[in-house]
């Protein structure tokens, strides 16, 4: 329950609130925060906020004010991988990264969330990579005071599956490279697919364990393969060959060599003919020709989700769909664009 008295009857009173002040270009913050007793010295600068009337707070049972509420959702929000202290700016909560890794958002959970009455989140976009420290997402109640029930529904809703928001870090793998095309095998043409993805790999903090050369012959391929399997690698990437051209084997290949869950073509561009398999529990990544091409592809998005423990399927692929086309911008600001943030 708020009281409203005049600033000037108000010394002596202790803030319910922060009051924020906004200087155009310079600064946004509090004036004065929650607590601050006000003083004669201080009327005059609030009267230049615009805060004429103060609020006195005198809660109900079922009352519950906006710091201790974005404390309760806060709870709520936060998941594995992902850190937050009890101090509010201005109603507010921060969740950082506890950290480095892939930010995950439980899409469906947030927005329940979000459809609860006077509260909020805001997050970063699923899927990003993030650093130790950095904020991914904020939360608050948005009235100053509010009903305790619907602040408790919201964090439940949140918490349902350990968060709504969290941060998985990226394994460490070993990663066997099958590089096939005829040409380069016969050292026709200069390959240029091993440094490629090689330094992809790398880049998320993970190794090269192995790189086979190979011509467009399936049993060579399948021999590629399993030789990379039994001396165990965590991940393999198979370039080329997975077009629809009646020499292109690759795909037939990876099919011959054990894999029972193939999923090909990805709702992107570049990278429509990308495939993901398995044999068992072992990711295998096709990644078609624009690899080359293009700086970024439907595999930059693919592959830290694959180090973040996630197994892709048809779904997941096809939900790619919402943002996964690359503008091609002359100059390439990816992670920091729309690319794949569907």
């Amino acid at each position: 329950m708020l009281k409203k008295i005049k600033a000037e009857h108000a010394v002596g009173s202790r803030l319910a609130h922060d009051i924020t002040e906004i200087r155009p270009g310079e600064f946004k913050g509090p004036a004065f925060q929650k607590g601050h007793e006000v003083c004669q010295e201080d009327i005059c600068r609030l009267q230049k906020l615009g805060k004429n009337h103060l609020y006195l707070i005198d809660l109900e049972d079922d009352e519950i004010h906006e710091n201790e509420a974005a404390a309760i959702l806060a709870g709520g929000l936060a998941g594995e991988g992902i850190r937050w202290e009890d101090h509010p700016r201005e109603g507010k909560i921060g969740l950082h990264a506890a950290i480095d890794g892939l930010l995950t958002v439980d899409l469906a959970a947030l927005a329940a969330f979000n459809m609860v009455d006077e509260v909020m989140c805001a997050t970063l976009h699923s899927h990003t990579l993030v650093h130790k420290g950095q904020l991914v997402a904020a939360t608050r109640a948005i009235p100053l005071v509010m009903k305790r029930a619907p602040v408790e529904r919201a964090a439940a809703i949140a918490a349902g599956n350990g968060g709504a928001v969290s941060v998985k870090p990226l394994k460490k793998v070993s990663a066997g490279l099958v590089i096939t095309g005829s040409e380069v095998y016969r050292g026709l043409i200069q390959d240029r697919f091993a440094p490629t993805l090689s330094a992809k790999i790398i880049a998320l903090g993970s190794a090269v364990t192995g790189t086979t050369f190979v011509p467009d012959d399936e049993e060579m391929i399948v021999h590629a393969i399993r030789k990379h399997l039994n001396h165990g690698c965590d991940l393999l990437l198979i370039s080329g060959g997975m077009s629809v051209d009646p020499d292109d084997v690759t795909r037939k290949a990876i099919r011959m060599a054990g894999a029972e869950e193939v999923h090909y073509g990805a709702a992107a561009l570049p990278g429509a003919m990308f495939l993901v398999a398995y044999i068992g529990n072992i990711p295998l990544l096709g990644v078609p020709a624009c690899g080359l091409h293009h700086r970024v592809t439907v595999l930059d998005l693919v592959l830290p989700r694959i180090l973040g423990g996630e197994r892709i399927g048809k779904k997941e692929l096809a939900f790619m769909g919402h943002g996964g086309l690359c503008q091609d911008c002359p100059e390439c600001t990816h992670p920091h664009c729309p690319f794949g943030k569907g």
